[in-house]
């Protein structure tokens, strides 16, 4: 019997993997990995993240557009062509696919921001600035995708049938993350599948987030605004903000995002480590993210894993000669490596961090 018969409605799959040489390789990969834990959706959600797949417009803003009028399209077009020189755009190719509902449709655009726009600011807050401005005010139009040299590609549909639909397997890449969907509390549409992106961050997401509506507040002091009707989006814009904007490393975003309780800090018997503990909770207090999650999270040089901090969902990391990985199974790694050296659960609260080693 299909195994997409039977469903876990408390664990969505996740699985992304990193090349250690910065070797592109092919979307099958990911597919495979992915469809191995095809009983961990039902159908309503699934989408990729690639890295590298653009080297003919790498150091141009790729967005991808999801929209339902040619009205509001123009208006998109008008908006975009204030800030950016439209170097090339065209249709998302896909492939026609008789189980899915409710396309929208899809474009994408290669940007370069005109020079007299910058003003002293950097691109990834201009980015930012006109992918809020457009999800938040062009009625029917979203950007899902707005970095360098990658693209997110989701719907409502399972793993196979989203991969079939872009296309997934014609992609080459350095690092492949993938997510398929079993929505508990949030709405299933195209725009809220799993990967949410916002410049070259992409986030993958098993669980739920009892603190969304304090981490959405807090997120909008910053201009970064929720628009998706999905909790997971809010994760992609604190490590956004935690990491580029403040300056902060992987383990002190863990510590933040998935910080220790208070009973736990008074245990630490190194005074300076419990005091740093304190002050982050302090000045960080509504970013932390209550329930229970393991999230995959990557730009263009990281792949992270990071657990809530009592582990409520399931996280794998291992490695082999070529590859790093992260998963919900570990069976989902396997399907695609037979020669693994480590295999390990991610710790509750502790990121585990992979950087390609080409990356200086």
């Amino acid at each position: 019997m299909d195994d997409r018969n039977f469903h876990i409605p408390s664990g969505c799959g996740i699985v992304g993997i990193i090349s250690k040489n910065g070797q592109i390789f092919s979307g099958e990969k990911i597919i495979i990995s992915i469809c191995n834990m095809i009983e961990r959706g039902n159908g309503l959600g699934s989408g990729f993240a690639g890295y590298g797949i653009y080297p003919d417009f790498s150091d141009k803003w790729c967005f991808h557009i999801m929209y339902n009028s040619e009205k509001d399209f123009e208006i998109l077009e008008n908006y975009l062509e204030e800030t950016f020189e439209i170097i090339h755009s065209e249709p998302i190719s896909v492939k026609k696919n008789k189980k899915l509902n409710s396309i929208p449709n899809l474009w994408r655009y290669f940007l370069k921001i005109k020079e007299e726009k910058l003003n002293g600011l950097s691109e990834e807050d201009i980015i930012i600035e006109k992918v809020m401005f457009i999800n938040k005010n062009i009625e029917n139009v979203f950007v899902f995708s707005s970095g360098k040299n990658m693209g997110i590609f989701k719907g409502v549909g399972n793993p196979d049938e989203i991969a079939d639909f872009y296309k997934i397997y014609e992609y080459k890449g350095y690092l492949w993350t993938a997510h398929n969907r079993f929505p508990t509390n949030t709405v299933a549409w195209w725009g809220g599948a799993h990967p949410f992106g916002i410049i070259d961050w992409s986030v993958v997401h098993n669980g739920e987030i009892s603190s969304y509506g304090i981490n959405r507040r807090y997120l909008e002091n910053f201009g970064y605004y929720c628009t998706l009707y999905t909790d997971t989006e809010v994760i992609t814009y604190l490590f956004d903000l935690l990491y580029r904007k403040h300056k902060l490393d992987f383990e002190t975003i863990g510590n933040i995002i998935a910080s220790p309780f208070w009973f736990q800090i008074e245990r630490i018997k190194d005074e300076n480590f419990k005091n740093f503990l304190k002050t982050l909770r302090i000045i960080y207090g509504p970013a932390l993210v209550n329930g229970p999650f393991a999230i995959i999270v990557s730009n263009s040089e990281y792949m992270i894993g990071l657990n809530d901090r009592i582990k409520l969902r399931p996280l794998v990391a291992a490695e082999d000669e070529n590859y790093y990985y992260l998963s919900s199974e570990e069976s989902a790694i396997k399907v695609i490596s037979k020669n693994l050296v480590d295999v390990y659960q991610v710790e509750a609260g502790k990121p585990v961090i992979f950087k390609a080693k080409w990356q200086k």
